[in-house]
């Protein structure tokens, strides 16, 4: 049986961030200075005249939607990006080719992408510390939220390197789906504060219980309660995993 070829992983992963330290400004920087413009607008000058949500202030509240708002995005353009440049310049074949599976190939481009995604993260954590007061009630359940929702959506942006046949559907769904579902989805309120219908509404919304989840870490509350965020989450990555190795094991949009 063959065993992992943590050689071959490793080069994808080490291929992959050194990418992103080619281009770290926009990398890393661009995103925290547009996150910490967010919290400036809103955690200044629109906090300073809102009421505290569930005893939490307003700028406090808004800091792990805004951490989750920047790894949603961060963590589908990697992976994207990660996985379509081979297609567009024809490496694709050549990595497919190589003495590594798909599994293989799937850790290392994912990995990579999840990696910037997290310290991204992270550094946007320590940026909203400078200015509010953050709480973290539960440190390892907020780290775990990061780490496996990174993954989850890496994993999602993968397959949209893989289904776009142009730069322009690249961004299609991160624009238009996922940036809006994040703003919607309880990002800088609360859906408690929403009347009905339009609370029920946004419980369809799958970004609400990612937000939820990750802002419980924090403050020990949210829209949802934990389990039912977590079982969103695991539901998410078992569906990306699933699509992943269809793809791989039907050669969908890898080898035309």
């Amino acid at each position: 049986m063959k065993g992992f070829n943590h050689h071959g992983v490793w080069a994808i992963y080490r291929f992959e961030m050194a990418r992103a330290l080619r281009t770290i400004w926009q990398s890393l920087v661009t995103p925290v200075v547009t996150t910490a413009l967010y919290f400036v607008v809103f955690g200044g000058a629109i906090g300073s005249r809102m009421q505290a949500l569930d005893g939490v202030s307003y700028g406090s509240f808004i800091v792990p939607g805004l951490i989750l708002m920047g790894t949603l995005q961060l963590s589908i353009s990697n992976a994207s990006l990660g996985i379509y440049f081979p297609k567009f310049t024809g490496t694709i074949y050549e990595l497919l080719s190589a003495p590594v599976s798909a599994m293989e190939i799937v850790v290392g481009f994912v990995g990579a992408a999840a990696t910037k995604s997290v310290v991204l993260g992270l550094i946007t954590l320590i940026t909203a510390m400078i200015f509010v007061d953050v709480p973290i009630a539960h440190p390892l359940v907020m780290l775990a939220m990061l780490v496996l929702t990174s993954i989850a959506f890496c994993l999602a942006g993968f397959i949209i390197g893989i289904w776009a046949k142009g730069f322009e559907q690249l961004s299609f769904i991160p624009s238009l789906i996922i940036t809006p579902l994040t703003f919607l989805g309880g990002a800088f309120y609360t859906i408690n504060m929403l009347p009905e219908p339009w609370r029920t509404v946004s419980l369809f919304n799958p970004i609400v219980y990612l937000i939820s989840g990750f802002r419980w870490s924090f403050f020990g509350k949210g829209d949802v309660s934990i389990e039912v965020s977590l079982i969103a989450l695991a539901v998410f990555l078992a569906v990306c995993l699933g699509v992943v190795g269809w793809i791989f094991r039907t050669g969908w949009r890898l080898k035309n």
